[in-house]
């Protein structure tokens, strides 16, 4: 006798979401949040996660209705434990009565115990153990193959939730083209004439060298003559200098204290993107823009764009792998596979 699908067995007007992550793990899971809403349409779904995700969830507001920021975990790396507000984080939560809380952080050794406490009606994520029904609780082995995408789409499934997409999306608002056009960042920048190169990442020591990326600039630059514009958070300015300072042509350094939107408008009237594995390489995705993405530590299998032809991933941890990010952006600006490559779909990474 077949089992009913978990969301058949509860009347389900609201839910809170637990995923307490940065900016590539969040656009990972809009697929997942695209079900949940195919799936519960009238629901009042919250997501709760790390403060900066407040700008995420207002922009995904087709699918999130709120946002509770998430004051932290000993056991979880992402930010320091803001204790004094643990006791009316969660009794705030638990006084709202949420009909199902569902675990969206992973394979659940500390995820479980932080969504457990939120004293949900029912409760659904995966587990690093075996899988797990009863009425109130769902628990899923976590997927070790797989996209990101793919893996949450997994918890969906069990769920009954119907198969909405597992293509990313990154909606730009009328706010962010004002922002850019407000900042002055980039100013006279003709669309589709010039590329966006994106040297940084949150963690530094997986960043493609500076002489790298402008090697690949300059050379694009002399063959196509499309502008190089050097994009990051006012942090990576640094990092954008340093590219300039090892090109020989001109680049536009648009390293600057704006928005994630207002970069993403920036990046959405490129031809290209040329990034490291990190949150822009999804914004990328999102938008449709074709990318080189530079891997060197993640798990590419997991991480990389699931668009192989439209986004090359290229595993290059000893940097020495230019002249395969040039050929790649090159067949990417001009419509042709690289030489040698197989039929569509045989070489997945490069």
């Amino acid at each position: 006798m077949t089992r009913r699908p978990f969301l058949h067995h509860h009347e389900i007007r609201s839910v809170i979401v637990f995923r307490a992550l940065q900016l590539g793990d969040m656009l990972c899971a809009v697929p997942a949040l695209r079900s949940l809403r195919a799936a519960l349409p009238e629901a009042r779904i919250v997501l709760t996660g790390l403060p900066w995700a407040a700008q995420f969830a207002q922009r995904f507001d087709k699918y999130i209705d709120e946002f509770l920021p998430f004051p932290g975990h000993p056991l979880l790396p992402e930010q320091p434990v803001r204790h004094e507000e643990l006791t009316s984080y969660y009794a705030s939560i638990c006084d709202r009565g949420f009909d199902l809380a569902l675990q969206l952080h992973g394979s659940g050794d500390v995820s479980n115990h932080i969504v457990g406490g939120f004293g949900a009606s029912a409760m659904a994520g995966f587990t690093r153990g075996e899988a797990s029904q009863s009425e109130r609780t769902l628990l899923v082995p976590y997927p070790n193959m797989g996209s990101e995408q793919e893996r949450l789409l997994a918890l969906l499934d069990r769920l009954g939730a119907p198969f909405a997409g597992a293509e990313l999306e990154f909606p730009l608002k009328r706010e962010d083209i004002e922002e850019l056009e407000a900042s002055k960042v980039a100013p006279d920048l003709e669309p589709g004439n010039y590329i966006c190169i994106h040297p940084g990442a949150r963690k530094r020591d997986k960043c493609w060298p500076p002489g790298c990326f402008a090697e690949v600039a300059d050379q694009l630059r002399h063959e196509f003559g499309f502008d190089t514009v050097l994009t990051g958070s006012a942090d990576e300015a640094p990092l954008a200098r340093a590219v300039a300072q090892h090109m020989r042509t001109p680049a536009i350094e648009a390293a600057a204290p704006i928005s994630i939107g207002a970069m993403a408008a920036l990046m959405s009237r490129s031809r290209l993107l040329i990034c490291n594995d990190t949150g822009v390489s999804h914004i990328a995705a999102g938008l449709g823009l074709n990318s080189v993405v530079v891997f060197s530590k993640a798990d590419i299998a997991r991480w990389a764009p699931t668009d192989r032809l439209r986004h090359r991933c290229i595993w290059d941890p000893a940097a020495e792998r230019s002249a395969v990010v040039l050929q790649h952006a090159r067949a990417l600006l001009t419509g042709t596979a690289p030489s040698g490559q197989r039929a569509a779909g045989m070489w997945p990474y490069w």
